[in-house]
């Protein structure tokens, strides 16, 4: 399992043939006055792939990179599953007692959301704590092998590639932060490797089962407690997901091979699919035309194609919503509240079954939280892991500081 420097280098033959289809684009036409109310709007996506076409300069941002993200690659062993080659940045604080730290990323992001929160995590200051940082590409997204068989569920995400890549890097504690399927793998890792290996967990994503019957304490106070104008607007929010803005995710988790087909062969219908979500998702976040279409570029280039990384929606999707019929993690957590993620439940509910230590409200920011508000997500977990803070010393030897 050794380690090998990784550099992205897509062949110009895939850049000529991405350019071939984008010729050949043909769009749909648009009712009027629609706007964003059945989708992307027209005018958007004829403009975003002409930039692709045309504009967009590819090469430079692969140079910038590789130059800004020390990257690299290993195999990982998982049981089943043979050996899968797992590509992940890995870049070390100059402080010697930096605490070890695995970002997770979700969909449709990749290891690019670790962009914003890499320099300041990393940054060492007698002020606050400072980290070494781990962000891997998951299994079938960005430049990590994709797994071969059916199967590769919860487990294999969470014990066996995210754990395996810490210890293999010489972290055998360690604490983690992730978002979306971040959080349900760092999760699961919390409640398999909690205590001896993963010692703390902070999640953007804070998802949680209201409380039920079986809990009558909880119960009653859940019935009779009225929600706080914070509260309504977070439920508000987790209603107009699901009823306005979850269809990708039934599609996904239940035939994503039809999908696969759309996304292998179509760059327009990867970008349509893809620039929906990062637009309506967030807190009006000001994608630039090249910032989307670099997200988008890694999905199209990805080392086991455009249609592999939603594989993970049919393997993984009864843990999703199933939270309550699986085992708690009891180490310490950290949850920051972003007022536009796409599920926004009372925070007593997480707080009734899992060991929150520090817990941060904000006033913006949505799905996409280390891209958006990164100063203020490193806060949080600055916060929690300092001096004087719930989890200040939990890695034995690794205080964070000089």
């Amino acid at each position: 399992m050794s380690e090998t420097p990784f550099q992205i280098n897509i062949p110009d033959k895939k850049l000529s043939i991405l350019r071939a289809k984008l010729e050949l684009a043909t769009f749909p036409n648009e009712l009027q006055d629609i706007g964003w109310k059945q989708g992307p709007p027209l005018a958007d996506m004829k403009r975003l792939v002409e930039r692709w076409k045309n504009g967009y300069d590819w090469r430079k941002y692969e140079k910038e990179l590789n130059q800004e993200l020390p990257m690299f690659t290993r195999d990982i062993d998982v049981d089943g599953f043979g050996a899968l080659n797992i590509h992940y940045v890995h870049k070390k604080s100059k402080t010697v007692d930096a605490i070890p730290l695995l970002f997770c990323h979700g969909w449709p992001g990749s290891f690019l959301e670790v962009r914003g929160i890499l320099p300041l995590l990393t940054a060492p200051s007698p002020e606050h704590p400072s980290f070494h940082v781990v962000a891997l590409s998951l299994p079938g997204f960005g430049f990590s092998e994709g797994s071969h068989k059916p199967g590769f569920a919860l487990d294999q995400y969470a014990e066996v590639v995210a754990h395996k890549l810490m210890i293999a890097l010489g972290y055998n504690e360690y604490v983690t932060q992730g978002g979306d399927w971040g959080f349900l793998i760092t999760r699961r890792m919390a409640a398999k490797y909690g205590g001896k290996h993963h010692k703390a967990w902070h999640t953007n994503f804070p998802m949680a089962d209201p409380p039920n019957w079986k809990s009558p304490l909880s119960f009653l106070s859940y019935l009779v407690t009225p929600f706080s104008a914070e509260e309504k607007a977070g439920l508000e929010r987790t209603a107009w997901y699901r009823n306005k803005s979850s269809g990708y995710f039934v599609e996904q988790s239940t035939f994503p091979q039809t999908l696969a087909y759309s996304f292998t062969d179509s760059p327009v219908a990867l970008l349509a699919w893809f620039y929906e979500k990062l637009v309506i998702w967030t807190d009006n976040y000001k994608w630039t035309d090249d910032e989307a279409l670099t997200w988008i570029s890694i999905y199209w280039f990805s080392r086991a194609g455009p249609g592999a990384a939603h594989r993970i929606y049919f393997e993984v999707h009864g843990d999703f919503y199933n939270l309550g019929r699986t085992s708690y993690p009891t180490i310490p957590m950290g949850a920051s509240y972003f007022p536009q993620e796409l599920l926004l439940l009372p925070s007593a509910w997480l707080r009734r079954l899992n060991n929150v230590v520090s817990e941060s409200h904000h006033t913006s920011g949505g799905h996409f939280a280390a891209t958006e508000r990164p100063k203020e997500l490193v806060e949080d977990v600055r916060k929690m892991f300092a001096k004087g803070g719930p989890a200040f010393g939990i890695v034995p030897g690794r205080s964070g500081y000089a």
